[in-house]
């Protein structure tokens, strides 16, 4: 009777035990942090070159984690860049290709735009469903700007939405959610909700997905840091070369260096749309949007600091970067003879040296920045130049928690895991297809691949195609398309065969009576 007791005694304490091993598991499970910024240019941070924003909190993020030299989003416009992010899938694959809202076609426009969604897709589980599989407590603060409510694909509280006030600085007229006073910034109020979700949720893992409506535009700085780059700013001395310059639309019509000349010099505050370019951003001297980047490096230094406090830094991934490209080409504004507050109001920052910018598919509008902070595994201070995309956080993130893979779900994703453990990496190609107009600098639709060294850049309007080599040429100012014809052929029909593998859908001639079939490889260039 005794033996039979104390077997039952022991099978008692070991299934205790495993219950308890089971509990620890899941307090051991990292946090995670994803920091995402809207319009953060991959050159608007101290860490990355900036000699003008002030970026302390971020900077040291990247001396204690690793910071990505070759990151880029998914697209070069909001929304299909964090769908992507959510969901593991390139923006071609769901048909989410605009951002939601889109602009309208214009007259001058010889194709219509592709078909497209309007939503996240239902049928997609986000990561953040994943993780609240796995216990996770789950947040979205910001700018989702996927036209669902975040708590329908997998967040437990959300704050989010498109608001703005004539009352409160950048996003002011907050719902019932999120409470504010005259004059209370919208960053450091996102930044409220997010801590004060950390402090409740610190006993479980959590998941929060802090998704800044700054840097966008309108470009409103914080009134006290306004005034502390308008006083840096004069103490400055005066950098050679132009403010803005006029970019063509490489796939637009044929435009001489002299015409391009004459419309710089004459600029009379109207748009060039018809002559299909547009003014670039070329100097780092926007006050206003000084004092948003600081701001929004404040709202980082304060969850580190939380963190901190409650004892969770050492045990919390943080995942630090942004949207797409800077906003160097206004957002279809027409001409640069204003005032400078005027002109601060509708250009963000300079992207250089990448070329291009928000709404491009050159380097400025779709390389970001990317620090990861993964205690005790990340290398503190290193740099990598492994290439990554918005697809890969999915499966990294599955893997960096411990977590099973869901490879048909996040089906374009690489986990960059060893990337991470500075081991070799190598990815493999990365694709763009961004089949509409767009509404920052007139670009023609077009796609992109990048492979290696080497970006290929095919416009759909025409059929024109750029290359260029990145290691030798970052600022892609060289293009190679008919001097390294085998490459370019080769990186062409990788991007034509890709658009097909996903069923890309295609703009199609505005004389055409329906849209091209699903899986069409051209979009029918004259």
């Amino acid at each position: 009777m005794r033996t039979r007791r104390a077997i039952q005694m022991l099978a008692l304490c070991a299934a205790l035990s495993l219950i308890d091993c089971v509990e620890l598991h899941a307090q051991q499970k990292p946090n995670v942090i994803f920091f995402l910024v809207d319009d953060l240019g991959q050159r608007d941070l101290g860490c990355y070159g900036s000699q003008f924003y002030e970026t302390p909190a971020i900077d040291q993020l990247a001396k204690d984690g690793m910071l990505f030299e070759n990151a880029y989003s998914t697209c070069h416009v909001c929304s299909p860049s964090r769908a992507s992010v959510l969901i593991g899938k390139y923006p071609a694959r769901t048909n989410l290709t605009e951002w939601l809202g889109g602009r309208p076609e214009r007259d001058f426009e010889p194709l219509h735009h592709a078909e497209k969604l309007t939503a996240l897709p239902d049928e997609e589980q986000t990561l953040a469903e994943t993780l609240r599989q796995h216990g996770y407590a789950t947040a979205n603060y910001g700018k989702a700007h996927l036209r669902k409510d975040p708590k329908s694909y997998g967040f437990d509280e959300a704050v989010t939405g498109w608001v703005r006030s004539y009352h409160h600085p950048f996003g002011g007229g907050y719902d019932e959610t999120l409470p504010a006073e005259e004059g209370d910034y919208f960053t450091d109020k996102l930044t409220d909700a997010a801590v004060d979700f950390i402090e409740r949720n610190k006993d479980k893992p959590f998941f929060v997905h802090l998704e800044h409506f700054s840097v966008h535009d309108p470009i409103q700085g914080r009134k006290d840091l306004v005034q502390k780059y308008e006083k840096k700013l004069a103490t400055m001395r005066h950098r050679e070369g132009p403010d803005y310059i006029l970019e063509p639309n490489p796939d637009g019509p044929a435009i001489s260096g002299e015409k391009l000349k004459e419309l710089e010099e004459n600029d009379d505050g109207r748009s060039h749309q018809n002559e299909r370019v547009a003014w670039v951003k070329q100097k780092q001297d926007n006050v206003e949007f000084a004092g948003m980047v600081e701001a929004t490096d404040e709202s980082l230094g304060r969850i580190r600091a939380t963190l901190k406090e409650l004892g969770l830094e050492k045990n919390t991934i943080i995942i630090f970067t942004s949207d797409n490209g800077g906003m160097a080409a206004s957002n279809q504004y027409g001409g640069i003879s204003r005032p400078r507050e005027f002109l601060n109001s509708r250009f963000a920052s300079s992207n250089l040296p990448l070329r291009g910018a928000k709404g491009w598919n050159y380097e400025g509008g779709i390389r970001v920045p990317l620090i990861v902070h993964w205690p005790g595994k990340t290398q503190p201070g290193s740099t990598s130049q492994a290439i990554v995309t918005g697809t890969d956080y999915y499966p990294t993130l599955l893997e960096m928690s411990d977590l099973p893979a869901l490879p048909d779900q996040h089906v374009d994703g690489r986990s960059f895991v060893p990337a991470l453990r500075s081991e070799d990496y190598d990815r493999g190609p990365v694709y763009w297809h961004f089949p509409h107009y767009s509404n920052h600098g007139y670009q023609s639709p077009g796609g992109a691949v990048r492979f290696g060294r080497y970006k290929l850049l095919e416009y759909y309007e025409n059929g024109t195609v750029q290359l260029f080599d990145l290691e030798n040429d970052i600022g892609e100012q060289n293009d190679l398309a008919e001097s390294r014809p085998e490459i370019a052929q080769k990186l062409k029909r990788m991007l034509h065969a890709w658009r097909e593998d996903v069923d890309a859908k295609m703009p199609y001639p505005k004389t055409a009576t329906s849209a091209p079939a699903p899986g069409s490889r051209v979009a029918q260039p004259r």
